[in-house]
């Protein structure tokens, strides 16, 4: 699929508009209910700052659930962006708020005002961008001196996955996870919710330096936690033994329980990433 231009700006993907994939993304759990049911919000939400009258940007920012959260959280002022009118329109029949815009536009064609925002946030869309170090350098320009840059993107060993799928024995268990090209970056033609999908494959050393050398200070990086997909401590017989290590654990952790077990029985949704936060020093 070609790439949309605005006047000279190369813009991602608009595959969230095609019918079909509109229609089986809406199917998802994290599609009706919310961040609740995002496998990845355990890790993002701890490292939210305090959002109390504060300005929030969202990039790719789809049903608005993030949007919704900043203003909960006592954001003041909240954008967020899409390239996606039907995820737009569902934004605003959902999350809609007094303190919260939505404004159709790509991650590439948004201006940026310099030291506009408190906060920038994306969740899972900077893996459609070409030009990922691009955006940063926009990013780091939009954020007040002092600001919170904080994105989740697919992990660099999932878009470089053959398929983005297990390698198969004959009898159809999964035996490995194939990498195809990982340092060789750029586009990747992968098939996600029945259709084809364009995303763009960013080494690890690509995003960390490319964040690095535009002036940001590295607070947190973490992977995505969950548990193998196929280990056989998880599987229907061992659901019994994986609870009882739970209850050893300390108060807290009921939401990581409920999240690994979600992840075996929604193993479809579930998508290796990277949760990075920085702060803009000057």
């Amino acid at each position: 699929m070609p790439k949309d231009k605005i006047g000279d700006v190369k813009v991602m993907n608009n595959e969230y508009d095609n019918e079909k994939f509109f229609e089986e993304y809406a199917k998802m759990s994290r599609s009706k209910e919310g961040l609740k049911a995002a496998g990845e919000w355990h890790q993002l939400k701890p490292l939210f700052p305090s959002l109390e009258g504060k300005s929030v940007l969202d990039l790719g920012c789809g049903y608005g659930w993030h949007c919704k959260f900043a203003e909960e959280q006592g954001a003041t002022k909240i954008l967020g962006i899409d390239l996606s009118k039907k995820m737009i329109e569902e934004a605003q029949k959902r999350n809609s708020g007094n303190q919260i815009e939505y404004r159709i536009s790509g991650l590439e064609e948004y201006d940026y005002p310099e030291n506009e925002w408190d906060c920038v946030i994306s969740n899972l869309a900077l893996h459609y961008i070409e030009d990922i170090v691009e955006i940063f350098q926009k990013v780091y320009r939009t954020l007040k001196p002092g600001g919170i840059f904080l994105f989740n993107i697919e992990h660099p060993v999932f878009t470089a996955g053959v398929g983005q799928d297990w390698i198969y024995t004959d009898d159809g268990k999964p035996q490995y996870w194939a990498i195809d090209n990982y340092f060789i970056t750029g586009e990747r033609n992968t098939h996600f919710l029945g259709c084809d999908v364009v995303k763009q494959h960013h080494t690890l050393t690509q995003i960390i330096m490319g964040l690095l050398n535009n002036g940001f200070e590295l607070k947190v990086v973490e992977e995505a936690d969950f548990l193998e997909e196929f280990d056989p401590r998880y599987n229907e017989e061992g659901v019994s033994e994986l609870d009882e290590q739970f209850e050893r654990l300390p108060d807290g952790h009921e939401a990581k329980r409920s999240y690994y077990l979600g992840f075996r029985q929604a193993q479809s949704e579930a998508r290796p990433n990277i949760v990075i936060s920085l702060l803009k020093l000057n």
